[in-house]
């Protein structure tokens, strides 16, 4: 459950602001295929909330088949470094290929039945992430959203070229997620360049290394990220926005990856690609999955 603390978890308190220790990612490899640096929240002492799971992967031959979900939201965001088709189907109906620097989100809700995997030849480069829905939206119906590359301000100038993959940042409004608002960014930043962001009151943000060292300072914090390495930091107890100053911290472009919203704040369960309020409802989801009640994909 998201409201069990770890005892090795040490928070920086800057004002109204906390900062959590930084995370090292963990690898994970399935099959010959599937390669990745995940993260989980109970590593960031419920300051990653509403993000369950974040899994950095390349995939380049399919891998997990048809599988359910419920719960949550999951999202794929693609980098633009990814090369081929990216074939999605799930029970919605859906059927396509999400293409290098795309969003695709889908809001399982009550119950869905997805399945990406790469074309022929394709090296898919992206972050996977889990999105924890309110317990009063876990019984939503499923919804999707797939937004093209070609459709995601950029912004760009002066060293700096961050994508608004969803969200809004510096007055520029991206995509709209179809379940909670959320902003996420994209950023390459070159030597002694940098990028700022505001974070809203009343969230918290996840900000991860993609490539190369990055630098965050925030307040009175300064934080070198390397690759590989995530950092979460809260702003719920103030009622005005944060600023967020990147940098890279190397003689390479440093590349980031920043995700931003309110927290749910409610316990949950997470048992595979299910995340849910409680044991029980589990079990249910479990046993609808089985029934065939969340589709299928023919």
């Amino acid at each position: 459950m998201n409201k069990l603390h770890s005892p090795n978890i040490v928070t920086q308190n800057t004002s109204a602001v906390k900062i959590s220790a930084k995370v090292v990612s963990k690898p994970l490899n399935i099959g010959t295929g599937f390669t990745a640096k995940t993260f989980r929240e109970k590593d960031f002492d419920q300051q990653m909330d509403p993000l369950a799971m974040v899994d950095h992967y390349v995939m380049t031959t399919p891998t997990f088949g048809a599988h359910p979900h419920a719960g949550l939201s999951a999202v794929s965001v693609l980098f633009e470094d990814s090369s081929g088709k990216f074939h999605n189907r799930d029970s919605l109906g859906n059927d396509f290929d999400i293409l290098p620097g795309d969003l695709y989100w889908l809001k399982a809700g009550s119950g869905a039945v997805h399945d990406e995997a790469p074309r022929p030849n394709a090296r898919i480069h992206g972050l996977q992430v889990f999105v924890n829905l309110p317990a009063k939206h876990k019984k939503d119906a499923p919804a999707s959203k797939h937004v093209s590359a070609k459709d995601m301000p950029i912004i760009e100038e002066n060293g700096v070229r961050v994508r608004i993959v969803a969200g809004e940042s510096n007055h520029i409004s991206g995509p709209t997620s179809p379940a909670l608002p959320m902003t996420i960014l994209d950023g390459k930043i070159q030597q002694d360049a940098s990028f700022q962001h505001d974070l809203n009151a009343k969230e918290n943000a996840w900000i991860y290394a993609v490539e190369n060292d990055i630098t965050v300072k925030i307040a009175d914090q300064v934080i070198i990220l390397s690759a590989g390495e995530a950092i979460a930091i809260s702003n719920l107890n103030s009622n005005a926005p944060q600023n967020i100053q990147f940098s890279s911290a190397s003689i390479e472009e440093a590349h980031f990856a920043l995700f931003a919203a309110q927290p749910v704040e409610e316990e949950f369960i997470q048992k595979g690609p299910f995340i849910l309020s409680n044991e029980k409802d589990i079990q249910q989801a479990e046993a609808d999955y089985a029934a065939g009640l969340f589709g299928s994909l023919d």
